[in-house]
């Protein structure tokens, strides 16, 4: 999980975010299980981090005796310390939480660690469509939602490799697998700039689905010349 992720859970759960926020994130709730999973894990954290250690100073007092305890610990191994039966709850709840962030989510790598989407530029290589204009600045908003019907709208009567693209990753953000895999072989079946591309955005749309093996396999297909290929490498090296 990203640290914009993180942000954008506390903000809903503090009510911080605009009602088409708001709307967009509740709609990603329930459309994509990933992203619901990482929040329910999220929310049960705050949960429990709020109920075993309370306000803030408490929550001080009780890092100061873990290290107090550690210190006699270690400097006088022969003494024994006999610790209160709280400590160990929490201590053991403490442990759960973060091997539940640190050791399961580093176990496979993540969609969310590799997923960087570039900005579209349509209109500053000269006029173009009302809504080809607004598919740009809702895209590049990261409401995809409503990206897509308006990339929609001008692939039927303009269709161009990058257009497609774009439309892809908006629909793989959605998570509509099949329809963005789709437009994503398509794109690779040709023989624009965006055919590398298209490739690598077919390996993270299996990595965002969970199905690693199927990612390696298209990873281990794409040129060497792609102007990504270190984060493809990378990629192959987290799955091996």
């Amino acid at each position: 999980m990203n640290e914009e992720r993180y942000i954008l859970f506390d903000q809903y759960l503090q009510g911080e975010l605009t009602a088409d926020a708001k709307n967009d994130f509740e709609k990603q709730l329930l459309e994509d299980p990933e992203f619901a999973s990482e929040f329910e894990t999220f929310k049960e954290v705050q949960f429990q981090l709020a109920n075993k250690f309370g306000i803030e100073q408490e929550r001080e007092a009780f890092k100061q005796n873990l290290t107090q305890i550690s210190e006699k610990h270690f400097n006088n191994k022969t003494k024994v310390i006999g610790l209160k039966p709280w400590y160990f709850a929490v201590a053991a709840s403490v442990a759960v939480l973060f091997g539940l962030f640190f050791f399961n989510y580093n176990q496979n790598p993540a969609f969310a660690d590799y997923n960087d989407p570039e900005q579209a530029s349509f209109t500053v290589r000269g006029t173009v469509n009302e809504s080809l204009k607004q598919a740009e600045e809702a895209y590049n908003a990261k409401r995809y939602n409503k990206a897509i019907p308006l990339f929609e709208t001008v692939l039927q009567k303009q269709k161009t490799a990058e257009i497609q693209f774009f439309y892809g990753v908006s629909l793989l953000e959605e998570s509509h697998y099949l329809k963005a895999e789709a437009v994503f072989n398509e794109i690779h079946a040709g023989t624009s700039v965006y055919k590398e591309k298209a490739l690598w955005y077919l390996a993270l749309s299996k990595l965002k689905q969970k199905d690693y093996e199927a990612c390696k396999q298209i990873l281990e297909s794409i040129s060497e010349d792609y102007e990504g290929y270190d984060q493809v490498e990378e990629l192959l090296h987290q799955l091996d």
